[in-house]
């Protein structure tokens, strides 16, 4: 990955972002591995996102075909309709960088096989996770709760996110297992009442679509996902949006104790044990020192260690008052005598005396402004 300012180098503005001191190693984004679960409207814009990121490999699942009532969404294309949606999205991020190793996956991940199938893929040959980072974008609750038992039992990090059906807000949400709630520990009213939510569906009735919302989640989404991947900025566990009033909630969902999924209460008492543990606790101290010594360090620096120009900037002091507290500047501005400010000094001209100053000195006048302006328009007439 090059940092050659060229107009034929396509990641000479990412690497931008390391030489602007963003992002520390920005290069490392090429071993880095992303899941993608749902090609849909959300899913297929993130792979996008991430493909123009330069990521070394993307996995996309999905189990639908593309339709034409999909075109309203960004990213799929007519000619494509009829093909399998993860076919087509490989089919054009290829196109769009052929650097990132894609690989697709049609399967329905909520069946038992593809339970399995969908476990095995996020893994090595060795049964260990090869992926760093699993994206949600399906659009039912049966997936999200499939792809939380995987990463559960994994101890894979992942990030889910949704759009309402009325279009027109959405959120993301940060999944680490013990460390934060999993997608059990705080249900949707669906998912904790038990009800099946295809029974939820009505024949020729469909959620509304915008492209417009869908994109802006996509990018929260992405956006969150680098921040992670590459540790910069601060990754939102929890962001929100609603287009209708432009509000961003946020907020930090603490793991429930009582989660009805005892998988995730093991990997809260895990996550408790890392935490307490003495490298922990030496490797936190040793951060918040190294913090606070890096915020004194920038408190103390210079803004500008080059000044050619011996500028400094110094704190403002009033003027000793010449009357009634008035200050050298005010008095000087309505034509009162004072002393100049500090480091200049009145002087006479070279070569002309004070006798010769009072004598081409303009006298007293008891005339006004009315008087003056009279005498200049008599001056002017021939």
């Amino acid at each position: 990955m090059s940092d050659e300012v060229v107009d034929s180098n396509p990641y000479s503005r990412l690497m931008a972002l390391q030489r602007m001191g963003i992002v520390h190693d920005y290069e490392r984004i090429r071993s880095m591995t992303v899941a993608v679960v749902g090609m849909g409207g959300v899913g297929s814009v993130a792979a996008e996102m991430l493909t123009r990121c330069g990521l070394g490999r993307l996995l996309m699942y999905d189990y639908d075909k593309v339709e034409l009532a999909n075109m309203n969404r960004l990213f799929f294309r007519p000619e494509q309709a009829g093909m399998t949606k993860t076919d087509a999205a490989a089919q054009t991020l290829a196109g769009i960088n052929p650097d990132v190793a894609l690989e697709s996956f049609t399967s329905n991940i909520t069946t038992l096989e593809g339970f399995d199938a969908f476990k095995a893929s996020l893994c090595d040959s060795e049964g260990a996770p090869r992926v760093d980072l699993v994206l949600s974008c399906v659009d039912n609750y049966e997936a999200r709760m499939t792809i939380n038992q995987v990463c559960l039992e994994l101890g894979q990090a992942w990030m889910e996110s949704g759009v309402s059906e009325d279009a027109v807000s959405g959120h993301i949400q940060v999944i680490i297992p013990g460390v934060t709630a999993c997608f059990a520990c705080v249900p949707p009213l669906v998912v904790a009442s038990g009800i099946d939510e295809r029974t939820l569906k009505r024949e020729g009735v469909c959620a509304a679509s915008l492209p417009t919302t869908m994109g802006i989640v996509a990018g929260l989404l992405v956006q969150n996902a680098l921040k992670h991947l590459l540790c910069f900025g601060q990754v939102t566990r929890y962001l929100g949006y609603s287009s209708l009033k432009d509000f961003f909630p946020t907020m930090d969902i603490r793991p429930n104790p009582g989660c009805a999924n005892t998988l995730c209460g093991r990997r809260q008492t895990e996550a408790a044990a890392r935490e307490a543990s003495p490298e922990a606790r030496a490797a936190a101290a040793a951060a918040a020192a190294a913090a606070e010594a890096a915020a004194a360090a920038e408190a103390e620096a210079p803004v500008h260690d080059d000044n050619s120009w011996g500028i400094e900037v110094v704190a403002d002091q009033a003027e000793p008052s010449g009357s009634g507290g008035e200050s050298n500047i005010g008095a000087r501005a309505r034509g009162k005598p004072g002393a100049p400010p500090e480091g200049l000094q009145y002087s006479m001209p070279a070569g002309v005396t004070a006798e010769e100053l009072r004598a081409q000195a303009v006298e007293d006048s008891e005339s006004n402004i009315e008087d003056l302006m009279s005498q200049l328009d008599a001056l002017n007439k021939p």
